[in-house]
């Protein structure tokens, strides 16, 4: 007898948007993706929509002319406390968005924003609602404020990690994470570990290259009372410490060759052996390592042993550079923004359109680390306002040059008759001869070619009605 199909719930989401055409984008953009999508175009029907039945999740445009935004959100979780909103704010203005926040908002979105950052910011609210389902039936405003997030990145880079971190997350296979230094390494082994089936158990991190290499033993095995000068009690390594959850090794490349060997020898026992003792311990830990260093070149050199290598390396996961990383440097600087003016106390209203610009175009040798720095500097040295390239550190833009490669070392695929085809053309001209391949290339489906052009299908929507109005020169 033939099984009947076992059928995916439908994530149902609630829109609250008065401007037609933005509604309708966004609904078609969610239904694409498979949401069940509820519509109201005002204030007063988006709460009549809300008390009439649940939603996972709710867009809300903070600009309704009926209702001030902020008081349906705190009357939207005082029904419904579970529930994750995200509000939709224009203009840049991250006071409002700060205000939402405050209020309960989960997660906001400044326009113009690409579908890829929507369906993220939704799948993100998604999976944080399902967590709630799941841990409690009461959640308070305050506790969705401070719930942990997913790092944040939508681009085609990011969305590849976020979807391996998925597949690999309730496994036990070990992941070994690469990447240059502040690109979020900790972050990715956090987010592995908070999507896992071990949510619940510890996390434990121990930088291999900040403990003098004497001592590391100790702190990964922990040792007895009496077993080296200055063991005064007995004392539980990191790994004992990370029993039923992560531990997360950073910098493994940097730990000394005899520790190496006893880290075998622990991945393939699952037992612990303290310095001094006789008696090992069964852990039930899941290993995740990172380095900024090229691990097989490594194995190479004689720095780090070649078993021990591939025991770790099963599930790889390279953070790529802020460089590499198109529009992701905006979406963090401006959430860095928004949380640093709370922790401070100011009112930023978002980034100038020069500051975008230009951050845009440098390279952040520094990654993520060197522009949390640099937002954390303007907050501090600044009461206010706009975000304008005076406020900005002033060995910025002297100390990493901006980016300019060489075309064909960016665009592998672009052959040197292609280059000298586009060169000597307006960029208008050449932006046309782009877009019209790329929507040549994907059957003339608007939304698949806006994704791989990085822009919004209205966008896309809009260049194609101004260039049906005229004609090719």
């Amino acid at each position: 007898m033939k099984r009947p199909a076992v059928r995916t719930p439908v994530s149902t989401i609630l829109l609250v948007e008065d401007t037609p055409s933005l509604q309708l984008i966004y609904r078609t953009v969610l239904q694409g993706a498979g949401y069940l999508v509820r519509v109201a175009s005002s204030a007063t029907e988006g709460m009549d929509a809300f008390a009439q039945a649940a939603s996972e999740v709710v867009l809300l445009d903070l600009g309704l002319p009926d209702r001030d935004g902020q008081e349906m959100i705190r009357e939207m979780l005082t029904l419904r406390p579970g529930t994750r909103i995200i509000v939709i704010t224009a203009n840049g203005s991250i006071n409002k968005a700060v205000e939402a926040m405050r209020a309960g908002a989960h997660e906001f979105l400044v326009k113009p924003f690409d579908e890829g950052r929507f369906l993220t910011a939704v799948r993100n609210a998604l999976a944080g609602q399902t967590t709630l389902r799941q841990t409690s039936t009461a959640v308070t405003p305050t506790a969705l404020l401070t719930a942990p997030r997913p790092f944040l990145g939508s681009s085609e880079a990011m969305e590849r990690i976020h979807s391996k971190i998925a597949s690999v997350a309730n496994s036990m296979a070990t992941v070994f994470i690469t990447g240059e230094s502040g690109t979020g390494k900790e972050l990715c082994a956090l987010a592995v570990h908070g999507t896992s089936a071990r949510a619940k158990g510890p996390f434990i991190a121990l930088n291999c290259g900040a403990i003098p290499h004497d001592l590391l033993e100790s702190e990964v095995f922990g040792h007895v009372k009496g077993s080296f000068t200055g063991a005064i009690s007995d004392r539980a390594g990191a790994a004992a410490a990370a029993d039923g959850g992560t531990l997360f090794l950073d910098e493994i490349c940097e730990m000394a060759p005899a520790l190496q060997t006893k880290l075998l020898r622990f991945l393939q026992t699952s037992t612990v052996l303290p310095v001094g003792s006789n008696r090992p311990q069964k852990v039930n830990v899941r290993i995740v390592c990172a380095t900024n260093r090229d691990p097989l070149e490594a194995v190479r050199r004689g720095q780090f042993r070649e078993d021990l290598y591939y025991r770790l390396f099963v599930v790889p996961i390279h953070m790529p550079p802020l460089r590499e990383r198109g529009n992701d440097v905006i979406e963090i600087a401006e959430s860095a923004l928004v949380q640093f003016a709370q922790e401070e106390g100011r009112m930023f209203d978002g980034l100038s359109r020069d500051v975008i610009d230009l951050f845009r175009r440098l390279a952040w040798p520094g990654n993520v680390r060197q522009v949390l720095n640099v937002i954390r500097n303007i907050v501090v040295l600044n009461d206010g306002g706009l975000v304008t390239t005076a406020m900005l550190p002033e060995d910025l833009g002297l100390s990493h040059e901006v980016r300019g490669p060489d075309p064909q070392t960016a665009f592998p695929g672009l052959t040197e008759p292609a280059l000298d085809s586009l060169l000597g053309r307006p960029l208008a001209e050449v932006e046309r001869i782009i877009v019209t391949a790329t929507l040549a290339r994907h059957g003339g489906s608007v939304p698949k070619a806006a994704r791989v052009l990085e822009l919004s299908p209205s966008t896309l929507y809009r260049k194609l009605e101004t260039w049906a109005k005229t004609p090719v020169s």
